[in-house]
């Protein structure tokens, strides 16, 4: 019956948000199998299935098909507010050319570098240092070595306490994250270029913690720059 089913679909999504919310699950996690959840909640795979349909559109987990240790979903995120979803509908609509959303994500990220570097107060970097190790998976595919990269920027939007900040970085996230993965397929080796990526991430948090603002600034904005460069051929400003 759709009533039922549709209770069910909200049962799988309420516990998977409270194990996300709760600390759980966090970013870099698989979840179960389909047939696991599906038996330990007591439900369809159906519904299960449309749960994880909603969880990705809202950006918190990618799923892969096949089998092995990289098929299923793989959390990317944690759950936010209504206006990032809203900007992430608006960005989808639109589909910006990639050099104005890299050129967005230069203005924004390299403000909130040298504002978390900056702040008399330290801000809470745990989610950006969990993601930096889950990153350091070597059994991750090239899409959620993205994913949890893309998340990693975002994480340091929200540390900087700017909620409009955060909620435009959110809403550009599929755009962010669409032009890196079809980046990485010309990439001469994903392995040397995701070493690298690591090392950058690192740079850019030990800039922050050590409050090098504008070391912080110039390391965000060579990161950005120059995986835009390496996968277009050219550099973002000729």
């Amino acid at each position: 019956m759709p009533g039922t089913e549709r209770r069910a679909w909200e049962l799988v999504l309420e516990s998977i948000e409270s194990d996300l919310l709760s600390g759980r699950l966090s970013p870099g996690d698989h979840l179960p199998a389909e047939r696991a959840l599906a038996a330990a909640l007591g439900v369809g795979r159906s519904s299960v299935r449309e749960a994880l349909r909603v969880l990705e559109v809202l950006g918190l987990i990618r799923t892969a098909a096949g089998s092995g240790p990289s098929a299923g979903a793989i959390i990317v995120a944690l759950p936010g507010g209504g206006m990032s979803a809203l900007m992430r509908l608006q960005v989808a609509a639109q589909g910006f050319p990639v050099a104005d959303v890299v050129k967005t994500r230069l203005i924004l990220e390299a403000a909130v570098v040298a504002e978390l570097a900056g702040a008399a107060i330290v801000s809470d970097l745990t989610e950006s240092e969990q993601l930096l190790e889950a990153m350091d998976d070597p059994e991750l595919t090239e899409a959620e070595f993205l994913a949890l990269d893309t998340q990693f920027h975002l994480s340091l939007a929200t540390a900087s306490g700017n909620q409009v900040i955060t909620a435009t970085m959110a809403g550009l996230r599929s755009a962010i994250e669409g032009y890196a993965r079809a980046g990485a397929l010309g990439l001469a080796s994903w392995a040397e270029t995701s070493a690298r990526l690591r090392g950058e991430h690192r740079g850019i948090l030990a800039a922050i913690r050590t409050t090098e603002p504008a070391r912080a600034r110039t390391l965000v904005v060579a990161h950005i720059e120059g995986y835009y460069a390496e996968t277009h051929g050219h550099p973002l400003h000729p």
